[in-house]
Parts: C-alpha cells; sequence; structure tokens
C-alpha cells in the first residue's frame, strides 16, 4: 500500500457525504465490526442512450483504508456506464493506493459492495411507486445503526466531528 496516497485521501477526501438528489443509493456494512459505507450516485444520460455515473458520494463510519478507498473509487467511477462500473472489482477501485495488506482487503470489498448495491437499487422500480419509478433512500448512514442488522444496546458509539476548517 502507498502509504503517502493513503494519508491523501485520508487527510482530504474527494466525495464525501451525502448527495440529496441521488439516482440511487447502496449501503454495506458488518455489524460484527460496525464498519459501514453507504455510496449515493447520480446519473446522466450517455451518448448512445446508456445511464453514465455523473457523479459518486459516499459517508463511511470504519477506518482510515475503507474512507481512502471510498474517496479514490468515487473519483474513478465518474464518467464510466453502469455496466463498466459493476465490471470493476475492489482490487480495481483501491488500485490507485497500492495493495492493500491482507488485514485491509475487506475496505475494498465494502465500497465495491455499496457501489454494487448502489447500481443494483437504481435498476428495480420500487413497489411503492404508481408510477413504477424507483424510490432512492433519504436516510443518513447514522440511521442505518438503527436497523435489525443493528439491535440495540450494542456497543456502537457515534461522535459527530465538527468542522475544524477555518472559513
Amino acid at each position: 500500500m502507498d502509504e503517502k496516497k493513503l494519508e491523501e485521501a485520508v487527510a482530504n477526501p474527494s466525495n464525501q457525504g451525502e448527495m440529496a438528489d441521488a439516482d440511487a443509493v447502496g449501503t454495506v456494512g458488518n455489524p460484527d465490526c460496525g464498519d459501514m459505507v453507504r455510496m449515493w450516485v447520480k446519473f446522466r444520460e450517455g451518448e448512445e442512450g446508456e445511464k453514465v455515473i455523473d457523479r459518486a458520494t459516499f459517508q463511511s463510519f470504519g477506518c482510515q483504508t475503507a474512507l481512502a478507498v471510498a474517496s479514490v473509487a468515487t473519483e474513478m467511477i465518474a464518467g464510466r456506464t453502469v455496466t463498466e462500473a459493476l465490471a470493476m472489482n475492489a482490487g480495481d477501485l483501491s488500485k490507485p493506493l497500492g495493495a492493500l495488506p491482507p488485514m485491509k482487503i475487506h475496505c475494498g470489498q465494502m465500497v465495491e459492495g455499496a457501489l454494487r448495491d448502489a447500481l443494483s437499487a437504481d435498476t428495480l422500480p420500487s413497489p411503492a411507486s404508481e408510477e413504477g419509478e424507483k424510490e432512492v433512500r433519504k436516510d443518513s448512514l447514522s440511521d442505518s445503526f438503527s436497523s435489525p442488522a443493528f439491535p440495540a444496546g450494542g456497543q456502537i458509539r457515534i461522535v459527530p466531528v465538527e468542522d475544524s476548517q477555518e472559513s
């Protein structure tokens, strides 16, 4: 792993945060350790009518490597078709950071899972919609901790970090 690239991605993550006008949202997490990644995707129509990823953003609760992989992955998938993005695996998505050590491979897999979840969610119409349009989840990643996968009384603690950058 390229420590310098990892440090840069952690210090200045790209595309971090929720996307209010997302076309699709995907989440993956591990209730055993509390790591989670959520990815928002916005599409545009390509030259041949295919869906192209216009932009993607993410939120990550977990280790710095997951944050770094999500950051570089959102940059890599912008401009790609859904088919091209789905062809990418965890190794492809983390490649700009160099080879991940064995104990950090799951970080790339989580980002891949969140991306696949978002892209597969986009293809399914929502049963709640009368016109067959999809329903995009608007809850935040921290809201997911109240899901059945994270029962009450667990050891997960969310500590909001204040923006320390001066205007």
